[in-house]
């Protein structure tokens, strides 16, 4: 299956980069289950134990493009009181000052970029987001590479209700 070897050669590299809490570096996550097209991991953290559930795209736009490893992740961190944040990590660096927009059923949600990555832009929305993904099928994200492509990406939402409830637990 394809999710599985992309996260496979990808998710210890991509937690192992993140910088938490100044320089301490993350540990290698561990996979607690795979919920269809969700994975959810774990690893602990100077802050504490980080829960998140991941994906790959289905698809990915403009097609003769190598667009590194794609995720999309939703964590958890109750050390840092932070409850299902959603995150796109790509495989390129993003235009700097550009958006990410997320569409879910017709609903739009808007991402500020820094680096490889974005975030919600507005927090007091992640909650839509994520209750947006529970609902629906198929989830679209676009955003603008520093060279100024425009990419697409689709992921399947399915399992992404089974694969939040078990980061629910994360303590």
């Amino acid at each position: 299956m394809q999710f599985n070897k992309a996260v496979r050669y990808s998710i210890t590299g991509m937690v192992a980069g993140a910088v938490l809490s100044g320089a301490a570096l993350a540990q290698t996550p561990t996979k607690i289950k795979e919920f269809k097209a969700w994975g959810a991991y774990s690893y602990k953290s100077a802050g504490g134990k980080i829960c998140y559930v991941l994906s790959i795209p289905t698809k990915k736009m403009p097609a003769d493009r190598d667009h590194g490893d794609i995720f999309f992740l939703v964590s958890q961190k109750p050390g840092q009181n932070v409850s299902y944040e959603p995150q796109v990590e790509v495989g390129y660096p993003l235009q700097e000052g550009s958006k990410v927009t997320v569409n879910i059923d017709g609903k739009s949600f808007v991402m500020f970029t820094k680096g490889n990555n974005a975030w919600v832009e507005n927090a007091a929305r992640e909650p839509a987001l994520v209750r947006a993904m529970r609902a629906g099928r198929l989830m679209k994200v676009s955003g603008k590479s520093v060279r100024g492509t425009v990419t697409s990406y689709e992921f399947s939402l399915s399992g992404i209700t089974a694969a939040l409830k078990e980061i629910g637990k994360c303590k």
